[in-house]
């Protein structure tokens, strides 16, 4: 087989900070390491390439392992280095393949590979090293033996198949000899001589896409424009306080990703990032992002290091987008699942005064609602916290108050579905008013020519489930039948079913009466030593406690039966009274007792239903909440019915 030609210096170009030469090299030698990752990871590989006289160790990239498992790439296979980033790993120059194309699967070893410095092996003299031995051996080959020659220089060699001595084979054994050829050294470019060893690149980083990103880079730059600011948070942990905040980036070609800063660099970056303008943001090491907080498309995340670098670029104004949205329609959030982060765009037809209220940390903070309608004539309502409320809150509240309903776009909200569905705020969230978006000008024409006086029906917490679009309509059998609730997530289903049978032994319990904000704790109190109650979650004691329905009841239609538990709101709805009014009832022996419960029996409604499989000891069984409950309406069901029959007669 004719030698292929590798490129001259290659090793020690590369070694020198050169990434963009991609270079061809051989694998002299190729093994499988051991690393630390998920299950079913597998091991990585570690390989020598050469340029016919140098030689490194190099780290194949997790995407790159497959090669050398299946054998497309193994010992004396000609690849040229298409990616591939040169580290310093405590004071070695380390390469990290990322990218490579296979030229030729087998070839004997060519030149007289040299091992490098850093292998351990003193080099006095001018170092030999002699690899023999068949082409394509499997990976996990190592050297064997180190042997001196004449002049004193390591030569390494390999035992032959067959033969039990490490002597070079004689031509008469059939095995190609490789004689020691005189290769030019390599010259250092002029900067660099009388300067030792080059351990480190001082050149600038070059700019690359978001998208490029990876862990395996030491050095990279990244040119995008800061979408998103959070506040700073601080928080409390084994190794002491601490505070952090993180900021989006948005490059040119699209790509998303998070930057987080730690306790000093907080101190050092939190004034000089601003939203809207454009940064070149240099090193820092890559993580992989923690979705349950990080709703940006990739899956990595920037944490910034004492040698990071954020410049400014005044100059930048068009070649990055302000802002990317990806708006859903309010009649599609319905179905969003809960904590999905959505860009939603709408008018603003009411704004409520800001409260505040207390976390469950103790801490204080605002919170505002308000109300946004769309084209699909379905309204939401958007819950503003912290500074949002007497910043763009206060803003459409005065302009509300003068008559003026402004369009309001909402980037990055996350849905709740706490009765009904709603979307809030989040640190990372970005409200504009009246934007100069094609979206936003629609709106305002249609507002403006009809749309103010169209009805609307709300899927916050006075939605209609009859009058939705995309509701899901089951009957008491299929939700056994289609295995709904068996998931990771819960099923939401409307059915329409009449109540047959109440349980009254427990019908409610004790609840911790105390207000945080606007809303009750609600949760369960115990009676204290003294008298009292108390709750857990306040850590505090009441004289009085309040009451809250736990309703179990059992639900039937044309198809079957079916348990369901109902808590306080819907259990209210189905027996027109409060829990603390009917457990007085039952005390007192009071006949209304008996009237409420028949009063709320063989009644037909609408039923919006969430169904989840639970675990109840060593049972798993599907539960049946009871969310929304709502009385038939005749004309709402007869026109849901007709549109039914018209979807069943037009797939005919």
């Amino acid at each position: 087989m004719a030698a292929a030609r590798l490129t001259p210096n290659a090793v020690t170009a590369t070694l020198a900070g050169d990434t963009n030469l991609k270079p061809v090299v051989q694998v002299v030698d190729l093994r499988s390491i051991a690393v630390t990752g998920p299950p079913g990871a597998g091991p990585r590989f570690r390989a020598i390439i050469s340029d016919g006289v140098a030689t490194t160790q190099a780290l194949f990239a997790a995407q790159l392992c497959d090669l050398a498992r299946s054998s497309l790439v193994r010992r004396g296979a000609i690849v040229q280095l298409l990616e591939y980033i040169v580290n310093d790993v405590r004071g070695r120059r380390a390469m990290v393949i990322l990218n490579m194309e296979v030229l030729v699967p087998e070839c004997e070893i060519i030149g007289n590979p040299v091992l490098p410095p850093e292998s351990g092996v003193s080099n006095s003299n001018s170092m030999r090293a002699q690899f023999n031995g068949t082409p394509g051996s499997t990976a996990g080959s190592t050297l064997s033996t180190v042997t001196r020659s004449n002049d004193n220089a390591p030569v390494i060699q390999r035992p032959m198949a067959g033969n039990s001595s490490n002597m070079i084979p004689r031509p008469s054994d059939n095995a190609q000899v490789f004689q020691p050829t005189v290769q030019p050294s390599y010259r250092p470019a002029p900067n660099y001589r009388n300067h030792g060893t080059i351990m480190k690149n001082d050149a600038p980083a070059r700019i690359i896409p978001i998208s490029a990103l990876n862990p395996y880079q030491g050095r990279w730059a990244i040119k995008a424009r800061v979408t998103a600011k959070g506040g700073i948070r601080r928080y409390h942990n084994a190794k002491g306080d601490g505070k952090v905040f993180s900021f989006d980036l948005l490059d040119s070609d699209g790509g998303e990703i998070r930057a987080t800063c730690f306790n000093a660099l907080v101190d050092r970056f939190y004034e000089a990032v601003e939203v809207g303008k454009v940064y070149v943001v240099s090193r820092g090491s890559l993580k992989p992002a923690k979705k349950d907080y990080n709703h940006l498309n990739n899956e990595w995340e920037i944490f910034l290091e004492s040698q990071s670098t954020i410049e400014l670029c005044p100059d930048e104004n068009s070649s990055i987008p302000a802002m990317r949205f990806s708006f859903t329609s309010i009649d599609k959030i319905e179905d969003s699942e809960n904590n999905a982060i959505v860009d939603v765009i709408g008018v603003v037809t009411s704004v409520n005064p800001s409260t505040t209220i207390q976390r469950k940390n103790g801490m204080e903070t605002q919170k505002r609602t308000i109300t946004l309608k769309d084209m699909s004539c379905r309204s939401v309502e958007v819950t503003m916290w912290g500074d949002f409320c007497n910043r763009e809150g206060l803003q459409l509240q005065e302009m509300v108050e003068c008559g003026a309903f402004p369009v309001l776009a909402v980037k990055a909200g996350r849905v709740n579905d706490y009765s009904g569905k709603s979307v809030g705020t989040i640190s990372s969230s970005q409200l504009l008013i009246n934007p100069d978006l094609a979206e936003a000008h629609s709106l305002r024409q249609w507002f403006d020519c009809g749309g103010k006086d169209a009805s609307t029906q709300s899927i916050s917490r006075d939605f209609t489930p009859a009058a939705s679009r995309n509701e899901i309509r089951k009957t008491v059998a299929q939700i056994k039948d289609d295995g709904l609730g068996m998931g990771d997530k819960p099923d939401w289903v409307t059915v329409k079913a009449t109540v047959v049978f109440f349980k009254t032994d427990s019908f409610c319990y004790t609840a911790c009466p105390n207000m945080i904000g606007d809303r009750q704790c609600g949760k369960k109190v115990t009676k204290s030593d003294s008298g009292n109650w108390l709750c857990d979650k306040c850590n505090q004691e009441f004289p009085e406690c309040d009451y809250r329905y736990l309703l179990q009841l059992q639900i039937q239609d044309h198809s079957g039966t079916a348990w369901a538990t109902a808590f306080q709101e819907p259990g209210e709805e189905l027996l027109g009274c409060s829990a603390r009014e009917l457990y007085t009832f039952k005390e007192n022996e009071d006949p209304r007792y008996t009237d409420v419960l028949l009063q709320g029996l063989y009644r037909q409604y609408l039923l919006r239903l969430k169904v989840k499989e639970e675990t109840y000891g060593d049972e798993r069984r599907v539960k049946n909440t009871v969310f929304k409950v709502e009385r038939i309406d005749p004309s709402a069901e007869s026109k849901f019915l007709l549109d039914d029959i018209s979807r069943l007669t037009g797939s005919y």
